[in-house]
């Protein structure tokens, strides 16, 4: 096993609660909400599913379906998908909800795993390639350069910058292409077992982990060391 292929959202990185990211956009915005208001409208914002990495929308309005099924394929589609469902739920000021999707892309919304430093660095250790493949409409690079990870990262191939969205496999063609890899040597590693599972048709190994918030999985990725690990193992015996 040569490289290891990650998922963002849910896998390596998890985003803050919809509590903690609408009020941070109340207070950048100078809005005031009574307490219990604040409390109900960042659960109507989770339920409409507004949140990019938080939970899914339990319902997409009809006249949204079209731009849901491709949001990841474009920065438009993306802003356009998530404001929209945003929108379901009433704000003070309707200037929020640009607001809001602004905040999900700053690095201060974003929290690694407890073990994804260490996973990181001990895959680079081993001489192991590393590369995230993500369904996403921006660019999450700075995300990992503030906190600390992207020295760890060899390539980043995200959805919006090829028009392509996980399971589809040429995605993951395109991460291995950069890494130099063949995909029968590659382990990809993501929270959704239909997008991220799309990797085994290349012929990839493939591993899940829960999507939970960070505090309640402090060490869901160090299996993937033992995976290499042995793998590695089992080619040289």
């Amino acid at each position: 096993m040569t490289a290891v292929l990650f998922d963002f959202s849910g896998t390596l990185f998890r985003i803050e609660s919809a509590e903690a990211w609408l009020r941070a956009v109340l207070e950048e915005a100078g809005v005031g909400l009574p307490e219990g208001e604040v409390t109900a409208t960042a659960r109507a914002l989770e339920v409409a599913g507004a949140l990019p990495g938080g939970a899914a929308p339990g319902r997409v309005p009809a006249e949204m379906a079209g731009v849901w099924r491709v949001r990841d394929e474009s920065a438009a589609a993306h802003r356009a998908a998530y404001t929209g469902l945003s929108r379901q739920v009433v704000l003070p000021d309707a200037g929020l909800h640009d607001a809001l999707y602004d905040r999900h892309m700053t690095p201060a919304a974003w929290a690694p795993y407890p073990d994804a430093l260490d996973v990181l660095s001990g895959l680079r250790e081993s001489g192991v390639s590393v590369g995230v493949v993500s369904n996403i409409g921006w660019d999450l690079r700075p995300v990992f350069r503030e906190h600390g990870l992207d020295r760890f990262v060899d390539a980043y191939v995200l959805s919006y910058e090829h028009g392509v969205q996980k399971p589809d496999p040429r995605l993951f063609a395109v991460a291995c292409e950069a890494l130099g890899v063949d995909p029968r040597a590659v382990l990809m590693v993501g929270d959704d077992r239909r997008a991220d599972g799309g990797a085994a048709t290349l012929g990839c190994a493939v591993h899940f982990v829960d999507h939970l918030p960070a505090a309640d999985r402090p060490d869901g990725l160090r299996p993937v060391l033992n995976l290499v690990s042995r793998a590695r193992e089992a080619g040289n015996g």
